[in-house]
Protein backbone atom coordinates (compact mmCIF):
# COMPACT_ATOMS: atom_id res chain seq x y z
CA UNK A 1 0.00 0.00 0.00
CA UNK A 2 1.46 3.40 -1.00
CA UNK A 3 1.12 6.05 1.70
CA UNK A 4 0.48 9.59 0.48
CA UNK A 5 1.27 11.00 3.97
CA UNK A 6 3.84 9.52 6.36
CA UNK A 7 3.66 11.43 9.71
CA UNK A 8 6.92 9.95 11.04
CA UNK A 9 8.86 10.83 7.92
CA UNK A 10 7.55 14.40 7.91
CA UNK A 11 8.35 14.91 11.59
CA UNK A 12 11.90 13.74 10.97
CA UNK A 13 12.27 16.19 8.10
CA UNK A 14 11.02 19.06 10.26
CA UNK A 15 13.44 18.15 13.05
CA UNK A 16 16.37 18.09 10.62
CA UNK A 17 15.33 21.49 9.23
CA UNK A 18 15.08 23.05 12.72
CA UNK A 19 18.48 21.67 13.72
CA UNK A 20 20.05 22.97 10.51
CA UNK A 21 18.60 26.45 11.04
CA UNK A 22 19.76 26.49 14.68
CA UNK A 23 23.31 25.51 13.75
CA UNK A 24 23.40 28.15 11.03
CA UNK A 25 22.19 30.84 13.45
CA UNK A 26 24.72 29.99 16.17
CA UNK A 27 27.52 29.88 13.61
CA UNK A 28 26.56 33.26 12.16
CA UNK A 29 26.54 35.07 15.53
CA UNK A 30 30.09 35.52 16.89
CA UNK A 31 30.46 34.52 20.51
CA UNK A 32 31.60 37.26 22.91
CA UNK A 33 35.14 36.76 24.14
CA UNK A 34 35.76 36.66 27.85
CA UNK A 35 38.31 39.03 29.34
CA UNK A 36 39.08 42.75 29.43
CA UNK A 37 37.06 44.85 27.01
CA UNK A 38 38.27 48.37 27.84
CA UNK A 39 40.80 50.14 30.05
CA UNK A 40 40.28 53.84 30.80
CA UNK A 41 42.89 56.17 32.32
CA UNK A 42 41.21 58.70 34.61
CA UNK A 43 42.68 62.01 35.78
CA UNK A 44 42.79 61.59 39.56
CA UNK A 45 44.99 64.54 40.37
CA UNK A 46 47.74 66.83 39.10
CA UNK A 47 50.44 68.41 41.19
CA UNK A 48 53.97 69.59 41.73
CA UNK A 49 56.38 67.60 43.86
CA UNK A 50 58.56 70.13 45.69
CA UNK A 51 61.70 68.02 46.07
CA UNK A 52 61.94 64.78 44.12
CA UNK A 53 65.03 63.65 46.02
CA UNK A 54 62.50 62.21 48.45
CA UNK A 55 62.15 59.43 45.87
CA UNK A 56 65.80 59.41 44.74
CA UNK A 57 68.01 59.99 47.81
CA UNK A 58 71.11 62.02 47.01
CA UNK A 59 69.93 62.71 43.45
CA UNK A 60 67.89 65.69 42.18
CA UNK A 61 68.11 67.45 45.56
CA UNK A 62 65.80 70.48 45.64
CA UNK A 63 64.47 69.78 42.14
CA UNK A 64 60.73 70.00 41.63
CA UNK A 65 58.73 67.94 39.14
CA UNK A 66 55.21 67.98 37.76
CA UNK A 67 53.32 64.90 38.94
CA UNK A 68 50.07 63.30 37.88
CA UNK A 69 47.86 60.89 39.74
CA UNK A 70 46.09 58.22 37.69
CA UNK A 71 43.17 55.95 38.36
CA UNK A 72 42.31 53.12 36.00
CA UNK A 73 38.84 51.85 35.18
CA UNK A 74 38.67 48.37 33.69
CA UNK A 75 35.66 46.92 31.93
CA UNK A 76 35.77 43.12 32.08
CA UNK A 77 33.04 40.86 30.73
CA UNK A 78 32.31 39.97 34.37
CA UNK A 79 32.03 43.57 35.60
CA UNK A 80 33.89 46.78 36.44
CA UNK A 81 37.16 47.09 38.37
CA UNK A 82 38.49 50.45 39.58
CA UNK A 83 42.21 50.60 40.39
CA UNK A 84 43.06 53.38 42.87
CA UNK A 85 40.86 56.40 43.58
CA UNK A 86 43.32 59.33 43.57
CA UNK A 87 43.34 62.38 45.80
CA UNK A 88 40.01 63.31 47.34
CA UNK A 89 37.45 64.94 45.04
CA UNK A 90 37.05 67.68 47.67
CA UNK A 91 40.31 69.23 46.40
CA UNK A 92 38.50 70.16 43.17
CA UNK A 93 36.61 72.83 45.14
CA UNK A 94 39.84 74.50 46.33
CA UNK A 95 40.92 77.21 43.83
CA UNK A 96 44.59 76.85 44.79
CA UNK A 97 44.48 73.12 45.37
CA UNK A 98 45.80 71.43 48.50
CA UNK A 99 49.15 72.91 49.50
CA UNK A 100 51.33 70.68 51.70
CA UNK A 101 52.60 71.77 55.10
CA UNK A 102 56.07 70.66 53.99
CA UNK A 103 57.07 72.37 50.70
CA UNK A 104 59.09 69.27 49.72
CA UNK A 105 55.85 67.31 49.45
CA UNK A 106 53.34 67.43 46.60
CA UNK A 107 50.94 70.31 46.02
CA UNK A 108 47.85 68.58 44.59
CA UNK A 109 45.04 69.92 42.42
CA UNK A 110 41.95 68.16 41.12
CA UNK A 111 41.01 69.44 37.61
CA UNK A 112 38.29 66.80 37.34
CA UNK A 113 36.54 64.83 40.03
CA UNK A 114 36.50 61.06 39.89
CA UNK A 115 32.72 61.16 40.27
CA UNK A 116 32.28 63.39 37.19
CA UNK A 117 34.51 61.20 35.04
CA UNK A 118 32.56 58.08 35.97
CA UNK A 119 29.31 59.93 35.24
CA UNK A 120 30.64 60.90 31.80
CA UNK A 121 31.13 57.18 31.12
CA UNK A 122 27.63 56.38 32.44
CA UNK A 123 29.15 54.33 35.26
CA UNK A 124 27.58 54.61 38.72
CA UNK A 125 29.63 53.95 41.87
CA UNK A 126 27.33 51.01 42.57
CA UNK A 127 28.35 49.51 39.20
CA UNK A 128 31.92 49.02 40.43
CA UNK A 129 32.19 45.33 41.32
CA UNK A 130 35.78 45.43 42.54
CA UNK A 131 37.73 48.33 44.05
CA UNK A 132 41.45 47.60 44.28
CA UNK A 133 44.05 49.97 45.69
CA UNK A 134 47.80 49.82 45.17
CA UNK A 135 48.34 51.04 48.73
CA UNK A 136 46.86 53.29 51.39
CA UNK A 137 48.60 56.64 50.93
CA UNK A 138 46.08 59.50 50.66
CA UNK A 139 46.68 60.16 46.95
CA UNK A 140 45.50 56.62 46.17
CA UNK A 141 42.56 56.12 48.54
CA UNK A 142 41.10 59.63 48.57
CA UNK A 143 37.72 58.53 47.22
CA UNK A 144 37.26 55.02 48.56
CA UNK A 145 34.20 56.28 50.41
CA UNK A 146 32.37 56.78 47.09
CA UNK A 147 32.14 52.99 46.71
CA UNK A 148 30.64 51.59 49.92
CA UNK A 149 29.24 48.46 48.27
CA UNK A 150 32.22 47.56 46.07
CA UNK A 151 34.44 44.66 47.12
CA UNK A 152 37.78 46.10 48.22
CA UNK A 153 40.80 44.06 47.12
CA UNK A 154 43.76 44.88 49.34
CA UNK A 155 46.69 43.03 50.84
CA UNK A 156 46.09 41.89 54.40
CA UNK A 157 49.40 43.47 55.44
CA UNK A 158 48.21 46.82 54.09
CA UNK A 159 44.74 46.56 55.63
CA UNK A 160 46.22 45.86 59.06
CA UNK A 161 49.09 48.37 58.82
CA UNK A 162 48.72 50.70 61.83
CA UNK A 163 47.59 54.18 60.82
CA UNK A 164 49.38 57.27 62.18
CA UNK A 165 45.91 58.53 63.10
CA UNK A 166 45.25 55.52 65.31
CA UNK A 167 42.19 54.42 63.31
CA UNK A 168 41.63 51.79 60.67
CA UNK A 169 42.69 52.65 57.12
CA UNK A 170 39.23 51.64 55.85
CA UNK A 171 35.77 51.76 57.32
CA UNK A 172 34.96 48.41 58.94
CA UNK A 173 31.67 48.18 57.01
CA UNK A 174 33.48 48.33 53.65
CA UNK A 175 33.34 44.84 52.06
CA UNK A 176 36.94 43.67 51.80
CA UNK A 177 38.95 40.71 50.59
CA UNK A 178 42.28 40.69 52.43
CA UNK A 179 44.84 39.17 50.11
CA UNK A 180 48.05 37.39 50.98
CA UNK A 181 49.99 37.52 47.74
CA UNK A 182 48.97 37.49 44.08
CA UNK A 183 45.32 37.33 43.08
CA UNK A 184 43.57 36.52 39.79
CA UNK A 185 40.67 39.00 40.00
CA UNK A 186 38.28 37.44 37.47
CA UNK A 187 39.70 33.92 37.45
CA UNK A 188 40.73 33.97 33.77
CA UNK A 189 44.27 35.35 33.95
CA UNK A 190 43.36 38.68 32.33
CA UNK A 191 43.65 40.89 35.44
CA UNK A 192 46.14 39.82 38.11
CA UNK A 193 47.09 41.65 41.28
CA UNK A 194 50.81 41.26 41.94
CA UNK A 195 52.13 41.63 45.46
CA UNK A 196 54.95 44.22 45.36
CA UNK A 197 55.67 45.20 48.98
CA UNK A 198 58.33 47.68 50.00
CA UNK A 199 56.88 51.12 49.42
CA UNK A 200 54.32 50.13 52.05
CA UNK A 201 53.89 46.75 53.80
CA UNK A 202 51.15 45.58 51.44
CA UNK A 203 51.80 47.50 48.24
CA UNK A 204 50.48 45.81 45.10
CA UNK A 205 50.65 46.37 41.33
CA UNK A 206 48.32 45.21 38.56
CA UNK A 207 48.87 43.18 35.40
CA UNK A 208 46.20 43.75 32.75
CA UNK A 209 46.10 41.79 29.49
CA UNK A 210 44.41 43.64 26.63
CA UNK A 211 43.50 42.02 23.31
CA UNK A 212 44.84 44.81 21.08
CA UNK A 213 47.19 46.83 23.28
CA UNK A 214 48.86 43.82 24.85
CA UNK A 215 49.84 43.46 28.49
CA UNK A 216 50.42 46.44 30.80
CA UNK A 217 51.58 46.62 34.40
CA UNK A 218 50.14 49.44 36.51
CA UNK A 219 52.93 50.40 38.89
CA UNK A 220 51.08 51.92 41.81
CA UNK A 221 53.96 53.53 43.73
CA UNK A 222 56.43 50.69 43.28
CA UNK A 223 58.15 53.36 41.19
CA UNK A 224 57.29 57.07 40.85
CA UNK A 225 58.95 58.17 37.61
CA UNK A 226 60.98 56.70 34.76
CA UNK A 227 64.44 57.77 35.96
CA UNK A 228 63.91 56.05 39.31
CA UNK A 229 62.79 52.89 37.54
CA UNK A 230 65.80 52.80 35.25
CA UNK A 231 68.21 53.34 38.13
CA UNK A 232 66.36 51.21 40.71
CA UNK A 233 66.36 54.00 43.26
CA UNK A 234 64.51 53.42 46.53
CA UNK A 235 62.64 56.36 48.12
CA UNK A 236 63.79 57.26 51.63
CA UNK A 237 60.24 56.96 52.92
CA UNK A 238 59.71 53.36 51.82
CA UNK A 239 59.13 50.93 54.67
CA UNK A 240 61.56 48.26 53.41
CA UNK A 241 64.44 48.80 50.98
CA UNK A 242 65.19 45.12 50.35
CA UNK A 243 61.56 44.31 49.64
CA UNK A 244 61.34 47.33 47.34
CA UNK A 245 64.29 46.13 45.28
CA UNK A 246 62.87 42.60 45.16
CA UNK A 247 59.52 43.98 43.99
CA UNK A 248 61.18 46.06 41.27
CA UNK A 249 62.92 42.93 40.02
CA UNK A 250 59.64 41.04 40.18
CA UNK A 251 57.97 43.69 38.01
CA UNK A 252 60.88 43.53 35.56
CA UNK A 253 60.45 39.76 35.34
CA UNK A 254 56.71 40.11 34.68
CA UNK A 255 57.37 42.72 31.99
CA UNK A 256 59.79 40.37 30.26
CA UNK A 257 57.58 37.30 30.55
CA UNK A 258 54.41 39.05 29.36
CA UNK A 259 56.16 41.43 26.93
CA UNK A 260 54.29 44.12 28.84
CA UNK A 261 54.47 47.90 29.09
CA UNK A 262 55.07 49.56 32.46
CA UNK A 263 52.61 52.37 33.14
CA UNK A 264 54.05 54.53 35.93
CA UNK A 265 51.28 56.10 37.97
CA UNK A 266 52.80 59.51 38.71
CA UNK A 267 54.94 60.00 35.59
CA UNK A 268 53.52 63.03 33.76
CA UNK A 269 55.86 62.72 30.77
CA UNK A 270 54.53 59.23 30.10
CA UNK A 271 50.90 60.15 30.65
CA UNK A 272 51.13 63.11 28.27
CA UNK A 273 51.47 60.55 25.49
CA UNK A 274 48.58 58.35 26.61
CA UNK A 275 44.88 58.33 25.80
CA UNK A 276 42.65 59.64 28.58
CA UNK A 277 39.01 58.86 29.28
CA UNK A 278 36.53 58.91 27.62
CA UNK A 279 39.00 57.39 25.15
CA UNK A 280 40.24 53.93 26.11
CA UNK A 281 42.56 51.03 25.40
CA UNK A 282 41.35 47.63 24.32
Amino acid sequence: MHALFDPLKNLTSVAVLVLTLFMAATTAVPQAKAGVEKLYILNCGEGVAGDISRWSPGVNVGKSMDFVDNCYLIRHTQGWLLWDTGVTDAIAALPEGQAPADPRMTHWRRPKTLASQLEQLAVKPSDIKFLAVSHTHPDHIGNVGLFPTSMLLVQKAEYEWPSPLGVGRFKPEQPATKLEGDHDVFGDGSVIIIATPGHTPGHQSLLVKLAKTGAVVLSGDAVHFKDNWENRRVPSGNVDKDKTLASLQRIADVLAKEQAQLWINHDKAQRDGQKMAPDYYE
